[in-house]
Formats: structure tokens, sequence, C-alpha cells
């Protein structure tokens, strides 16, 4: 109203904010701070929730974790009672999606994924030959004791495998010494016997298979993994008072990059503030225009600039297969962040009217900062043990962002709309 025509945007983090302090000298910061996401919603997710914010200047992603861990540790020892193990383990983002199909496994039960390239190098079954031509990967599950699958379960589970990717689902029973499956008569014996030993398949058993690009195989996977894993009610219902009922791990060296298809272009996997990792520093240094390109970097032109190979300072805490936090070693150099931005697309135009506030900030001189947050919902839901978010949130919205009790979003009031220089358009769609 005081200011017509102009509009505040609900903030997703208080990202720039706590940068921003860091550069005025705030060494260390936190905040219990509300946040807003127009995104898809799921039981851990709601468009308004709290955060537990954290930033510090001259820290390294080992302080971070320290303090990451003492406090988690303190949690769960008011609330529960519970000796949380410290230190937490660690993965790095390949390895976690290469061996649980996810950048936030669940490690609460076995299930790994295996990779079966060596087995398959030279196989006569076109399927899994065509992937590792294609430079792809032929990997497995085994679903101990699920030999037993229904019809249903296994409508359920291909419907799984096509909808994260896959063609279809190919799987494997052992019932009564026999390996029953259309695709067992193009294995030869020595392939079968090779799988029998790296997958230590056993009668009762059920093997799911998964031969294409590594990410879509690795996420078809994972899905699977995590659905019969839920068939078999292999994890617990989360209620426990022991410290052994609560695996935390760290996730680290995330892409700093990801491709957009629907876009054409790179977007920063986690925020455009997110520093690479010394090690490949030069790769974003070196890029340029020419090097954005997906096709490009698949067929190895100009190997150094190759996007996708960037991995960020960056990780995220997750606790039984939920991730409750992430953060960030920032960029605290001004031709970096520019850099950043210019890689991703980000004219100067836009940088300077986005952005101008924290790049005038970084030209006066940044301390090196970073630091972590924590959905304060997702964690108290865990810890009393619910399914779902909105459990343990007073008023929650449902899956469609309404609030049923108030009947909101609803239309506003035309006149509030002329006292705010506000006219909605005729087609709603837009």
């Amino acid at each position: 109203r005081i200011t017509p025509g102009r509009f505040y945007a609900l903030p997703q983090a208080p990202q720039q904010y706590k940068q921003l302090l860091m550069v005025a000298g705030v060494e260390k910061y936190f905040q219990i701070a509300k946040c807003f996401r127009d995104e898809d919603l799921r039981a851990d997710r709601q468009p308004e929730f709290t955060q537990i914010d954290i930033e510090a200047s001259f820290v390294t992603p080992d302080d971070i974790f320290a303090i990451t861990e003492g406090m988690l540790a303190a949690i769960f020892k008011a609330a529960l009672n519970a000796d949380i193990k410290t230190p937490f383990d660690r993965l790095t983002y390949r390895e976690a999606v290469t061996r649980y199909g996810s950048d936030k496994p669940d490690r609460r039960f076995e299930m790994e994924l295996v990779d079966l390239g060596e087995i398959f190098r030279d196989s006569s079954f076109k399927v899994f030959r065509g992937a590792l031509d294609a430079s792809g990967v032929v990997k497995a599950i085994n679903a101990k004791g699920f030999a037993g699958i229904t019809i249903g379960q296994a409508d359920e589970l291909t419907e799984i495998a096509k909808l994260h990717g896959a063609k279809g689902l190919a799987f494997i029973k052992i019932e009564n010494g026999e390996w029953k499956s259309p695709i067992v008569k193009f294995f030869s014996d020595a392939e079968k016997k090779a799988l029998q030993s790296t997958l230590n398949i056993e009668e009762g058993d059920c093997v799911f298979f998964g031969a294409d690009k590594w990410a879509i195989a690795c996420e078809v996977l994972g899905r699977l993994r995590l659905r019969i894993a839920e068939i078999q009610n292999l994890v617990g219902s989360g209620k426990g008072q022991s410290g052994s009922d609560w695996d935390f791990l760290w996730v680290t060296d995330f892409p700093l990059f990801e491709w957009s298809p629907e876009e054409n272009k790179w977007n920063a996997m986690h925020h455009p503030f997110t520093r690479p990792k010394a090690e490949d520093m030069a790769l974003l240094v070196d890029a340029t225009p020419s090097s954005r390109g997906l096709e490009a970097a698949e067929r190895g032109e100009a190997p150094r600039l190759r996007l996708s190979e960037i991995r960020a300072e960056a990780y995220d805490v997750v606790l039984n297969g939920v991730e409750i936090g992430g953060g960030s070693i920032r960029i605290h150099e001004p031709k970096l962040q520019e850099k950043m931005f210019e890689t991703l697309g980000i004219s100067p135009e836009a940088r300077e009217s986005q952005f101008g506030h924290l790049l005038r900030a970084l030209r006066l001189g940044a301390p090196p900062h970073g630091g972590i947050a924590f959905g304060l919902d997702r964690l108290v839901m865990l810890i009393c043990g619910e399914q779902s978010i909105r459990e343990v949130m007073a008023f929650p919205k449902n899956n469609r962002s309404m609030d049923l009790m108030t009947s909101s979003p609803a239309e506003v009031d035309p006149k509030q709309l002329r006292d705010l220089g506000i006219k909605l358009a005729k087609d709603q769609k837009l």
C-alpha cells in the first residue's frame, strides 16, 4: 500500500542476510527462522516451516560438523535420553547414490546396490550389454526372502521403476532351487555362478536389476529398495529410545551444478552461493559459455570444462533416510561469485538487480564463512516417531497447500486489491 506496484518476496531461507552479517563482522549467528517454499508437498514438507539457521566466519566443514553433532547429541539426550554416537559417518554423494540409490540413504537395513558391469561386460543379453556399451551400468539389489512377491507387488514396483526413468523391471525369483525369470535363458552358466557369488543369492531371494545410465539405474533401484523395505517391514517405528535406533550420517561432495533438460541449462544443485571444492576450482574459473551444454560435456569436448564434474563444498546431515539439515561453505570472493552467476546464465543486469547488495558487500572484503540449517519441524517429526510433518505442526496445510479450517487461500476483496494497486489476470492459469 505504501509503495504500490512493488512487492516483498517470502524468504525461502535467510541465506543472503546471514552472509551479509558475516561481511559486517558478526562472526557467529543463529536464528530460529520462518521459511516459505513453493514446492511439491509430501509427508516431510510444508509450504511454511521453521528452520534452525547457523552461520559462522573462518570455519571449515569439520567445524560445522562438530557444532552440528554436539547440538543433535544434546537434543536427543534431552528429548529421548538417547546417547547418539559421534562423530557421524561420512559418505560422499557419489558413494551414497552408488551404494544406496539415494543422496539421503537409509542404512537401517541392507540391500545395497551392487555393480554387475564386470559380469555382463561380454554378455549375450542385449539389454545389459547395450547399457554397458553406451557407458551405462548394470546394477542389482537382492531382496532376501522376497521370492513370494505377489503379482500386485510386482506391478507396483514396475510402475515405480517406470516413473523414475526405467523402461521396465527385470527380476529373478529363486524358488525350489530354480531361478524363475524370462531373462535367465540369456545368462551363461558362468554369469549365473558369478551372480550367485556376488549377490549372495540363496533360496527365497528375489533379485532386481537396473541397466541404464548411472543416475537412472541408481535412482530406480534406490526407490525399489525403500519400497521393498516397507513391504517387508525391515525398519521399526522410529520411536525407540536407544542410540542405535538413530542412524546419523553426513553426505558430502555434492555436484555444484545439475543439468535441467526442461530449461536446457545448468542450475545450482544447492544455491548459487555455494563454494566449489578447492581441487575443482579451476573447472569453474576456466568455464566458458560453450562449456554449458550437457551434450558437449558428455562427448568429452574440452574435458577441463565439464561442469558436471565440479564438486561443491556442500554437506547434508541425514537421519534414518531423511535429510534434516544442509549447508555449505560459501563463496566470499566477488569475482568468483560473478563467475558463478555467469556460468548459471544470469545476465549482468539481473545480477545487479537481484544480488547487487551481496556483490557490493563482497567487494568490500568478506571473511571465509559457512553454515548449515536444520528443518526443526522435520526433526521433531522424527523424534516423535511420526510419519508426517503435519502431525507436529499447529494448523498445517494439506497436500494442496490449503488451510481447511480457515478456507485459505481465498479470494481477496476487490477494494483491497485496488488499495494495493494489484489487478488479477482474467486467465487465472497465467
